[in-house]
């Protein structure tokens, strides 16, 4: 009985080693690549969230706020094109000459000689799909499938009616891969539909999926039913602000319905969601010509608060946006101040899931400063739009606008982490510091595409 025990007290020890063995091991056999769904919203402002004191209801980005991690020093470019490059290739827009919206007839768009971050995807076995917003190339030849994505779903300008579907000049927009094609329903709805369609059925399931799910909401015209305005009717006394509120909460829901399809599929957990405005609200907007006065004017729209100032500036309201990256069980809550730019989303991707990261790539992997906020970002932020360039170094901000006529150029200081409403120019009380960062933003402007400087 004796050796009988003795057997078995080895034999169990031993199962418990092995079992101890192969829990150390499960984690990275099991380790598996995330899913990635960026969301962007188009204008959305600083406080046009409700995690950011909003009077909108937004409550499915809140939750993803509330239960990820908040950037709260999240930098895109002045206007939408730039944003989305810099999303697209990890590098300023101002490389390749994108520092304003692409827009009218243009063919402007992106060249083949960067690896674009669904490009780089692809070599690691994802599955790449945008719906929405594309806006980096007006033709269906140089829309999103020349650029690395297997399917796309929504409209090549920056600015649609959301029902005709068509451009403020009467283009027509909407398209389903290399095919123009004519929907009825609102373009919310539409890109919503078609997501859940697409990672639900059309999509390959053996492979991770990439997804770009970029909104028309809320960029004007603003065209929301009645449902989406009636919780707003005493509590938003201005029409147009009212209209704005009704686009947001359309957006937030669609999100919300996107995400609960993450669910049902059981797939949420292993989705690493980024929500991103491409740049700060505008304050109004009062057309002339468009959509053949259809549509507008709108005295106010989003809002920035307390930020400085609107779309198109190089001031904290136009550059700093709401942004959120969430992972389940993967990212702990938190508010994170690390500065971190658009930019460095591709490289973070590519680190993550161990991918090479083109030679191209001028952002930096911030994933440590995701999963613990005390480890500093300290690298530049570049950011040239087509009124003004600056330079971000933490916590310093230059803003240099320049003059088609010759003149000096003028330059603004700012410390934005003692004074993130930009209120004091430290620009003649620190010379020496301001020297430096003249030098600093010159040899980035310096690498700039010099095509771009004939249209200052």
């Amino acid at each position: 009985m004796k050796i009988r025990y003795k057997f078995l007290f080895i034999l169990c020890g031993s199962l418990v080693i092995m079992a101890c063995k192969e829990a150390v091991k499960a984690p990275e056999e099991t380790a598996t690549i995330p899913n990635i769904l960026v969301i962007i919203a188009d204008d959305a402002g600083w406080n046009d969230v409700g995690y950011n004191g909003s009077e909108i209801n937004t409550p499915n980005i809140d939750e993803l706020a509330t239960n990820g991690v908040q950037l709260d020093r999240f930098y895109v470019n002045p206007t939408c094109s730039p944003s989305r490059v810099s999303l697209l290739t990890g590098m300023p827009a101002s490389r390749i000459g994108v520092v304003a919206p692409i827009s009218g007839r243009s063919n402007k768009t992106l060249p083949d000689s960067i690896t674009t971050l669904p490009q780089a995807l692809k070599i690691a076995n994802y599955e790449n799909a945008i719906f929405g917003k594309w806006h980096l190339g007006l033709d269906i030849d140089n829309g999103p499938n020349a650029f690395g994505f297997d399917y796309s779903y929504g409209f090549l300008h920056g600015q649609i009616d959301q029902y005709t579907h068509k451009y403020k000049n009467g283009d027509d927009s909407w398209y389903r891969n290399d095919e123009m094609i004519e929907e009825e329903g609102h373009v919310t709805d539409l890109i919503e539909n078609e997501a859940i369609e697409w990672i639900a059925n059309k999509r390959d399931k053996s492979k991770p999926f990439f997804v770009q799910l970029a909104y028309s909401a809320p960029h004007f015209p603003l065209q929301e039913e009645d449902k989406w305005k009636e919780p707003y009717l005493n509590k938003i006394e201005n029409n147009s602000r009212r209209d704005f509120a009704a686009a947001m909460a359309h957006m937030d829901y669609s999100i919300g319905r996107i995400i609960q399809s993450l669910k049902d599929q059981k797939i949420d957990d292993n989705t690493l969601i980024i929500f991103l405005s491409d740049n700060g609200a505008m304050e109004n907007w009062y057309p002339k010509a468009q959509y053949n006065g259809a549509h507008g004017p709108n005295d106010v729209l989003g809002s920035n608060h307390p930020l400085k100032d609107w779309k198109t500036s190089n001031f904290e309201g136009a550059i700093r946006v709401p942004a959120i990256v969430y992972w389940k069980d993967h990212l702990n809550p938190q508010v994170n101040a690390n500065f971190i730019s658009i930019s460095d989303i591709m490289p973070t991707i590519l680190s993550l899931i161990e991918q090479e990261i083109p030679d191209d790539v001028e952002g930096v992997n911030v994933w440590p400063s995701l999963l613990n906020p005390k480890i500093k970002t300290s690298h530049e932020i570049y950011v040239r739009g087509h009124k003004q360039e600056s330079l971000i170094q933490r916590p310093w901000k230059l803003i240099r606008q320049r003059f088609k006529d010759a003149s000096p150029s003028n330059y603004q200081l700012f410390d934005i982490v003692s004074d993130s409403e930009e209120q004091n120019n430290l620009i003649e009380k620190d010379t020496v510091l301001a020297n430096k960062l003249k030098v600093l933003l010159q040899n980035q402007f310096n690498k700039d595409d010099t095509s771009v400087n004939k249209d200052l």
